[in-house]
This record gives structure tokens, sequence and C-alpha cells, in this order.
């Protein structure tokens, strides 16, 4: 007896595949894309000279690629904020108050070639097309021509080179964007984001009211708009760059691994010379002073 009611139990209850399937049909929760966007944008905001912020903004962005137009948009908008603003208002600009600063568009320059070089890894060129289309507002929002963005002209050069090198750009587009930003980088005077103004309308020209913070603030004026960038974005920018040149020399000196362990070998045989009668001769001295040396000792 108690074996019939354990059998009609056991036909009373699903199976293990019936409920792994009903699993599987479950639909996945879909991501809202408003808050896709804000979370993208504050990963644009805080971009800095790490690669880890880089690799956890690309990831992000190609976890929820299905909605590629959006997060490019979000590049472009966050890129183009400071300089819509400054055409509109014509005035006082405080880099510092606001979130995309000039430092934080050429962070955004140097996370473009890394996210194409991720895009074209997991096999979504979706957004490298994106961004071949849409390069040159790119390059007019980190560098404009009104000069705001002089310290970003070799910035924007420097990721260009990679973009072609790794074929993501033709060499016809980066010369015209080359011939472009020969204006944009040839400005009188020093450098109008890092070194303070001469003008005599500038804020901290000699005569002219000081502001409360004139110790920690840098001003200058280029076609009528005066930016005003904290010397605490100077140092940032220092530390990002020379953060920057580090890495690139690890770059230059790192040779191939598991893949190709003779690649050192190799590397270091094409840069030896070919043995002459100096070399026979350079190598008997050094027998004979090797034999000298034992004799004494």
């Amino acid at each position: 007896m108690e074996n019939l009611q354990l059998e009609v139990y056991n036909e009373q209850l699903p199976s293990i595949d019936v409920l792994t399937n009903r699993d599987q049909r479950v639909p996945r929760k879909m991501a809202d894309p408003f808050e896709v966007r804000m979370r993208f944008t504050s990963q644009l905001q805080h971009l800095n000279a790490s690669i880890n912020s880089s690799q956890k903004a690309a990831h992000y962005a190609l976890k929820y690629r299905d909605m590629d137009e959006d997060l490019h948009s979000c590049i472009l908008e966050q890129l183009e904020r400071v300089c819509h603003q400054q055409k509109h208002w014509q005035c006082e600009v405080k880099a510092d108050s606001l979130k995309n600063s000039m430092n934080n568009r050429a962070n955004i320059m140097y996370f473009i070639e890394h996210f194409c070089d991720m895009a074209q890894r997991e096999n979504h060129v979706e957004f490298v097309r994106m961004m071949q289309r849409d390069i040159l507002r790119v390059v007019d929002a980190v560098a404009p021509a009104d000069g705001s963005g002089a310290a970003n002209v070799k910035v924007v050069r420097r990721v260009l080179a990679g973009l072609q090198q790794k074929s993501f750009l033709l060499p016809a587009t980066v010369q015209e964007i080359e011939d472009g930003l020969k204006e944009r980088d040839t400005l009188p005077g020093a450098n109008p984001a890092l070194s303070p103004t001469n003008s005599p309308n500038a804020t901290n020209a000699p005569g002219a009211p000081q502001p409360e913070n004139a110790a920690s603030t840098t001003v200058s004026k280029i076609n009528g708009v005066t930016t005003r960038v904290d010397k605490r974005q100077i140092e940032q920018r220092i530390e990002e760059d020379r953060e920057r040149h580090k890495r690139l020399r690890e770059d230059i000196w790192a040779v191939g691994g598991e893949e190709n362990p003779d690649e050192e070998f190799e590397k270091m045989w094409d840069e030896v010379s070919s043995l002459g009668s100096d070399d026979y001769l350079q190598a008997a001295e050094e027998a004979e002073e090797r034999m000298l040396a034992l004799e004494m000792g």
C-alpha cells in the first residue's frame, strides 16, 4: 500500500527536465534604457588614465550592445556639453563646476580607441562604424576650433594615429582631420589651459580684482570665451599624462609570453650585428684576461 501511494506521489511531481525547461522559458528582465544611459554617462564622467576605468566602461557598453545607438549618443553628448554652453553663453565657464572638463574630454578620447579595439574583438563592429561616422564631431568637441581645447590637440593626434594603425580610420580621413588641427594648436602665447594669460582683460592681470580662489585657478580668454581651470585639474592632467607615458613604455618593452616564447630571443638576434674580425679579437682578449685572473688567483 505504501509503495502504491509513493508511485502515485512521484507521478504527480514534475520531472527535473520539466522544471529546467520551465526556467528557461522565463524571459530575462530587460534593463531600463534610461538607467543604462545614466550609468554609462556616469562611467564616462569618472574616466581616468587607468586601464581599469576604460575596461569597465567598455565592458558595460558591450554588455548592453543592443542599445548601441543610445550608448554612442551618450559619448557625443558628454563630449559636446561644455562646447554648447560656451557657444551659447559666451561668458566665463568654470571648468571645475562642469562634469566634463578638458581632462575628461581627453580621457574619453583615449577611451574611444580602447573601446573600438574591444568592440572589434567582441565582433560588434557597429560601435566602430558609428565612431567612424562621427569622428569629426568627436574631434571638434575634444579640441574645439575656438582654441579652448588646445591642450587636447596632441591627445587627438595620438588617438587618431592609433586608430589609423589599427585600421579603424582611413589614412585620408586622418590626414583631413590633421589639416584642420594645424590651426588649433598654434595659438599666440602660452597654453591657454595650463598657464595664465598676460592679457589685460584677464581676471588675473595686474590691477584687476582677484577672485576668492585666485591662488588655485588659472584664467585664459580666447575668442571672447573666458575659461577658468582649477589648478587641481592641471595637477590631475600631469599625473594622468605621467601614468599614460608609463603604460606606453611598458607596452613598448612587452614581449610575447606563452604564445611565442622565442620572441625576445628573435628580437635580440635581429638587433645583433653579424660577427666580424673585431668580435673575434675582443673575444680572444677577454679569454686572456680570464686566464690571467685565474693564474693570479
